[in-house]
């Protein structure tokens, strides 16, 4: 099975390397490169992880930061598949320790 990807973004902690402690001190570079973007988009693609980014956005921060975008996006493995493994034939997954612990199903009896 092919392994899951995730991402970490590191604008923000780039932003400081290079002295621009405030998420508006982007919004003057991004308009010389015509790319004009409120506050608040600017607030959330510094503070938080974007899901989309156009490649025009992207290539103006590389620009403005200098820097690449391995020091922007790093990826990671993700843990596990988010899937629950599937259980034994006895009720039980393997290495599952709270099995013994569920109550069992009542029997209606007549």
């Amino acid at each position: 099975m092919p392994q899951k990807l995730d991402y970490h973004w590191h604008l923000r902690r780039i932003m400081a390397d290079r002295g621009m402690f405030q998420t508006t001190d982007l919004i003057r570079p991004l308009a010389e490169r015509d790319i004009t973007l409120s506050s608040s988009q600017v607030y959330r693609l510094a503070t938080e992880r974007p899901e989309r980014l156009s490649l025009k956005i992207l290539m103006a921060l590389l620009d403005i930061l200098d820097c690449s975008m391995d020091d922007l996006i790093e990826p990671v493995a993700v843990a596990g598949s988010g899937k629950r493994p599937k259980k034994a034939a006895g009720g039980a997954s393997t290495g599952e320790s709270l099995g013994g612990l569920r109550p069992k199903r009542a029997k209606i009896t007549r």
